[in-house]
């Protein structure tokens, strides 16, 4: 039986882990071929071998999303070495440190900002230029339930997220009629490094944000993957400019 991407080619950045790397592992697995971009070399490197020791097709590229050439080239990588790109998944990003906003460093700013929101901009702008040569094509950005909501101490990371819902749902509305389809994943707590290295080194910090989702739980990198792999199908082909919650219930309360 054939996958829900077969045949396909796709482009993951921020693979060389967490959500990333279990979206990289699925597309693969739904019969897509793979790119993996990221700027951790060594996690890149590995979610290549996974899927090749599985069967797939996968190749890395290193690349900086805030760097407009590391983007072209990236785009360029994905083509000249698969002749096409069909699904792109703009994934990579950072947390910032915590802060209120008059406590908060300029440079963190600008930081969280060149890579989270300017970084999923230059990729839609290279992978559009691409999908329009081509006559079409679905992208998916990473938000969050911080795109959706207001989070206490993380201004930047919340003002980028709200951002990337924004410019999903533009991109949306500009290409629709261009066979480009744009969405936005906003997960709630996913138990990636992020947070392992995060929150849930603070003390009852599990506790804490295990609290704030009527499920109970956290949740994992593959459930995020999974609806990932969805939007990119054919199966949601009437599907633009959703910004979807993969948050056990976070928004709701």
């Amino acid at each position: 039986m054939a996958g829900q991407l077969e045949g396909k080619v796709s482009l993951i950045t921020g693979g060389g882990s967490g959500i990333g790397k279990a979206s990289a592992l699925a597309f693969a697995r739904e019969g897509s071929k793979v790119v993996v971009a990221d700027v951790n070399v060594d996690g890149g490197d590995e979610t290549v071998r996974l899927i090749q020791d599985t069967g797939g097709e996968a190749t890395f590229v290193r690349a900086d999303v805030s760097n407009a050439s590391d983007v072209s080239a990236m785009v360029d990588h994905a083509v000249q070495t698969y002749n096409r790109l069909d699904c792109a998944f703009n994934n990579a990003g950072v947390s910032g440190g915590p802060g209120r906003i008059h406590e908060y460093a300029e440079d963190d700013w600008s930081r969280v900002l060149d890579i989270n929101l300017t970084g999923v901009w230059l990729c839609l702008k290279y992978e559009i230029i691409q999908m329009l040569n081509q006559g079409g094509g679905a992208i998916v950005n990473t938000a969050s339930v911080m795109g959706l909501v207001g989070g206490s101490r993380s201004p930047a990371y919340g003002a980028t997220k709200h951002g990337v819902v924004g410019l999903t749902k533009t991109a949306a509305v500009d290409y629709a009629q261009s066979g480009i389809r744009v969405n936005a994943v906003c997960p709630g707590y996913i138990r990636t490094p992020m947070i392992e290295q995060g929150i849930l080194l603070d003390p009852g910090g599990e506790e804490r944000v295990v609290s704030r989702h009527p499920m109970h739980r956290l949740g994992t990198p593959e459930e995020v993957a999974e609806t990932v792999v969805w939007l990119c199908s054919d199966a949601a082909s009437f599907v633009t400019g959703h910004a979807m919650a993969v948050d056990g219930g976070y928004v709701a309360w």
